[in-house]
């Protein structure tokens, strides 16, 4: 009888620590949800994230208030989600950096990029694309790699700064090309983009949208799309294996991830509203646009995503040994 009575007391009590949440589940949200963007408006990330923002309200009618915090490689918007009370009301967005940071800042931060933040569902992904500067005397990759080869250390490559996607896709190009190119990081695309132009840097990689209005307009040179099928927004420009290049897929994506410590119900709700929001037929135009291909994954999907990503970096990070600024 006392056994019978200690296990009914514990389970009890067990369910009054488990009945909080469930209440707040079910009545969540009743008020407004913060999304932190880690980046200045107008990039890949803000837009994204506004465009599913928008069509999750028009869906659920839920309010949600979307806040720029960026700087330090995402770290300043992902410190303060990470640090935020784990109740359903503060979720994050992210691009490929996320998988980064955990190595490149081992070690050196007052929270964990990957235990204090819990991924909620891959919004898209977009495959990078190799430009060049008019001035080099090549017409193609394969004679671009060539070419490289025949100057080791004198061709330089920008990226929009350490640890970005750019940067980590041109050092696994580096890898498997065996070429030697200098590094130069600047804070942001657009200042990489115009030093191209000039000649200042030669190579640069980045996303399809960023770069294309340039291609287009016969001021840089497409070479290819780092991916294993061309993209429909440029779909003139070869993959890496049309082109005679490696074998190598190389992107950034777009990933919502809220506290550590959320209800899972509700991250699975948010999940399953964020897939019926990129599913809808008028996101596909917008998603095209963006060169993003959309997804709307499960938590679970999404965590192993992460978790493949996040191996993949620190994998190169360490074998080029990259540090942080």
């Amino acid at each position: 009888m006392n056994r019978r009575l200690f296990a009914l007391g514990a389970t009890t009590g067990l369910l009054g620590l488990y009945l909080p949440q469930l209440s707040l589940a079910a009545s969540w949200p009743n008020k407004p949800i913060r999304w932190i963007v880690p980046y200045a408006p107008g990039g890949l990330s803000d837009t994204s994230t506004r465009i599913v923002i928008q069509k999750l309200i028009e869906n659920t009618g839920w309010t949600i208030v979307i806040e720029n915090k960026p700087g330090a490689n995402a770290l300043i918007g992902s410190e303060f989600v990470a640090k935020s009370a784990p109740d359903g009301y503060t979720f994050l967005t992210v691009l490929a950096a996320h998988s980064v940071n955990p190595t490149l800042y081992a070690g050196t931060l007052s929270f964990d990029p990957l235990k204090s933040l819990t991924p909620v569902s891959l919004v898209g992904v977009t495959p990078l694309m190799i430009t060049i500067s008019n001035s080099l005397p090549v017409k193609d990759l394969k004679e671009f790699i060539a070419y490289a080869k025949a100057n080791p250390g004198k061709l330089s490559y920008g990226s929009s700064g350490i640890g970005a996607a750019a940067h980590m896709a041109t050092e696994q190009f580096k890898m498997k090309t065996e070429i030697d190119m200098v590094h130069v990081p600047y804070k942001g695309s657009a200042l990489a983009l115009q030093d191209l132009m000039g000649n200042n840097i030669q190579v640069f990689i980045d996303t399809p949208p960023t770069v294309m209005p340039q291609v287009r307009s016969g001021k840089i040179k497409a070479l290819a799309i780092m991916s294993h099928r061309r993209i429909s927004s440029a779909a003139e420009v070869p993959t890496l294996l049309e082109a005679g290049g490696p074998d190598l897929d190389a992107a950034t994506w777009s990933m919502f991830l809220t506290s550590a410590g959320t209800p899972k119900d509700i991250i699975d709700k948010v999940a399953l509203e964020t897939k019926r929001a990129i599913s809808s037929a008028d996101m596909k135009a917008r998603f095209d646009q963006l060169g993003l291909e959309p997804f709307g994954s499960s938590p679970e999907e999404t965590s192993k995503f992460l978790n493949a990503e996040v191996a993949k970096m620190a994998s190169i990070i360490q074998s080029k040994n990259i540090k942080p600024e």
